[in-house]
């Protein structure tokens, strides 16, 4: 029997096939792995509307970029922490442990134990609201960030307002809780750093919303203003039995800007004429922040804010990091570095990160008008919080 001889083309062609199949076996095995993201926010409870607007804002910000980050590919998974502390431990590590998350984005309400755990994993933290002072001062570490704030530093920046307007008495109100506690600190220690006296602070349990024995003592007090933090539905209920009260007319209310911060349409006429002081407003009508609002309108049917903005920053910050380490989270001294250097062009303007990987930015002074915390001024320009006990 004779041999059937082969050809040169079905031979070049056959090569040619194996080639292909080797090359796309190759690319297989080089394409980066899903980056694994994990989303420990509020979905029920007093605070669920933040932790909407904080996912949407995150998930704008990967959708612009077609879905990846330095070239991986984003995977979701989520974990509700009903803004119950008792519970971060447990929630962060069934993302941590059974999810096997590359990255944590959370949470609202204090994030020390997310942050510890963390700390403590290795895992890269990403916090795009809650401002317990501890996350970026004691608890700090070269994989932990914040894309919001401190508490620390919109309380500062009303305390010095609230000096210059030439107010010397003030009470302050808020719930018993870190976020309260350290934006009072904060507000007291430039009130009375400008000449004025807290003369009395009065608190009650988070999240408790019977207001009225504690509007009734501060009408006793006759302050020449008060001072207070509350957020969500707190902030809502706060503001409207301040002014049922008849406290509006008689004693000026400022506030840290979580109190009109999307809670503007509950609060009605009560909020009318409101000044608080954050790192945001819905009128800076800069051409960054005005693409921004469009975009997120059009997406999600909603109006952005404050929370949306840092869930969205919470994702330029990663995709900074990842840039610089080409996806590489191992490289965690180097992840820190380009973000230490970077200036993040945000919608609620330019900002940078400190030595303990907290935002250095602008607090803005806001009136409410209509449905709108309008742009008044700068109530602090580049403001750094101290980062004390910090040691990295």
């Amino acid at each position: 029997m004779k041999p059937i001889p082969m050809t040169r083309r079905p031979l070049v062609a056959a090569l040619a096939a194996i080639s292909l199949l080797a090359s796309a076996g190759a690319a297989l095995a080089q394409a980066p792995a899903k980056l694994k993201v994990g989303l420990m926010l509020p979905y029920t409870g007093t605070f669920a509307a933040l932790g909407i607007a904080i996912e949407n804002g995150f998930r704008l910000y990967v959708s612009e970029n077609g879905g990846k980050l330095a070239g991986r590919e984003i995977e979701f998974f989520k974990v509700d922490d009903e803004s119950d502390p008792a519970k971060a431990t447990d929630n962060v590590n069934k993302l941590i442990k059974r999810d096997n998350v590359d990255v944590l984005i959370g949470t609202v309400h204090s994030g020390v134990a997310m942050a510890k755990v963390a700390k403590d994993s290795g895992t890269l933290l990403i916090v795009p609201n809650a401002g317990a002072d501890a996350v970026t001062g004691p608890m700090c570490a070269v994989n932990i960030f914040r894309s919001s704030f401190s508490n620390w530093q919109p309380g500062y920046a009303m305390g010095e307002v609230v000096a210059k307007k030439g107010h010397k008495k003030v009470v302050t109100i808020t719930w018993k809780y870190a976020a309260g506690d350290e934006s009072v600190r904060g507000f007291k220690e430039a009130f009375e750093k400008g000449g004025g006296k807290v003369v009395k602070e009065l608190s009650l349990p988070f999240p408790n919303v019977e207001f009225q024995s504690l509007l009734t003592e501060i009408a006793a007090s006759k302050p020449d203003a008060v001072y207070t933090f509350f957020a969500g539905g707190g902030a809502v209920k706060f503001v409207k039995d301040y002014a049922a009260a008849g406290l509006k007319k008689s004693i000026p209310l400022y506030g840290a800007g979580f109190l009109t911060d999307g809670t503007l349409d509950a609060q009605g006429a009560d909020a009318e004429g409101l000044l608080t002081t954050l790192h945001y407003a819905d009128s800076l009508g800069t051409p960054r922040d005005n693409a921004f609002r469009l975009s997120y309108a059009k997406t999600f049917k909603l109006q952005p804010d404050v929370y949306a903005v840092q869930g969205y920053d919470a994702g330029q910050m990663l995709g900074i990091g990842l840039g610089a380490v080409k996806g590489d989270l191992s490289k965690k001294a180097e992840f820190a570095a380009a973000l230490q250097k970077a200036k993040i062009n945000s919608p609620r303007g330019p900002f940078s990160i400190s030595k303990s990987n907290n935002p250095v930015q602008d607090i803005y002074l806001r009136q409410v008008t209509g449905k709108e915390n309008k742009l008044i001024g700068i109530a602090s320009k580049g403001l750094s919080d101290p980062g004390r006990g910090c040691r990295l």
